[in-house]
């Protein structure tokens, strides 16, 4: 599973929070890793879409 960073930044605009705000619940790295487009666990997508108020499916990469 892949996020797609163009969606993480509009939910995180919509929320006007930035990234360094969802350390309380995702460590740097992984926000690193998540940034550089590596694949991540559902409970890390979880996690953060909980920290955004919206739906996982939401914000993962669309993959064809």
């Amino acid at each position: 599973m892949k996020i797609d960073n163009h969606k993480l930044d509009l939910m995180l605009a919509k929320r006007c929070i930035n990234l360094r705000s969802l350390r309380a619940d995702i460590s740097a790295q992984t926000l690193s890793r998540i940034r550089q487009g590596a694949d991540i666990r559902p409970a890390i997508l979880g996690r953060i879409a909980k920290a955004l108020g919206v739906d996982p499916a939401e914000i993962l990469k669309e993959e064809v």
